[in-house]
């Protein structure tokens, strides 16, 4: 979501409550520098990161339609995630890190002002460049068919259209409150208590700092890190 003088990023971590609980976001230190993100409890992979250099990346699970998983897989995708994340140029790193035995998923990837949608299918890579400065919403298709994610993308062009002030405070209560009133399928999901939204993160990207805002929805926690880093939104 851009705005007049940053750029907002907001996840929704739908999740099977059985798994173990992620960890707040830390820094870590990697070889391109360092990483913010939240940690799987399980495999200590990730789904969402801020680099220091600027770059913002997302994972959603599959790629364009519902696949049948055929584990086990060589590597999980939240490690694959960092592994594609650990650069300069996540976009190109994508292009070249092999993905054979690793299981379909999607990349938004912010780099260095510009946006990118990479998808793994299993068999192919597929990478589009996406205008910046669009508003655009993402639903994972292991979740959610054609219907609910038009669905989604109806909410989000309303709440566009209805929210005269927009914020990184709003965006996270659309993400929290959006939806039609059905569990099944509102922003903030909830399956028979068996899978549901467990957090929201939001990232707010602005000319010389950037903001990660963590919520983790069961713990009833809160997180927020700053970094003051100058030039986060060069060539946007």
């Amino acid at each position: 979501m851009p705005l007049e003088n940053s750029v907002l990023f907001t996840s929704n971590r739908d999740e099977q409550t059985q798994r173990a609980p992620a960890e707040l976001p830390e820094t870590y230190l990697y070889s391109s520098g360092k990483i913010l993100f939240p940690k799987d409890g399980k495999e200590s992979g990730t789904w969402i990161a801020l680099h220091n250099n600027g770059n913002v990346m997302i994972l959603l699970n599959g790629a364009f339609k519902k696949h049948i998983p055929h584990p086990p897989y060589r590597r999980s995708r939240g490690l694959i995630f960092l592994d594609i994340f650990d650069t300069e140029e996540p976009k190109a790193t994508f292009e070249n890190i092999c993905l054979d035995d690793i299981e379909p998923f999607t990349l938004v990837i912010w780099q260095h002002g510009t946006l990118w949608d990479a998808r793994w299918d299993g068999y192919e890579k597929y990478i589009t460049p996406l205008p910046a400065h669009t508003p655009r919403i993402w639903s994972s298709v292991t979740l959610y068919d054609d219907e609910i994610i038009t669905r989604r993308k109806m909410w989000f062009a309303k709440w566009q259209n209805e929210t005269t002030y927009k914020t990184a405070e709003s965006i996270r209560l659309f993400h929290e409150f959006g939806g039609d009133g059905n569990e099944h399928t509102n922003l903030r999901m909830n399956r028979n208590g068996i899978l549901q939204t467990v957090s929201i993160t939001g990232i707010e990207i602005m000319p010389d700092k950037a903001i990660m805002h963590y919520k983790d929805i069961n713990a009833g926690l809160v997180s927020v890190n700053e970094w003051y880093i100058s030039g986060l939104l060069q060539n946007s």
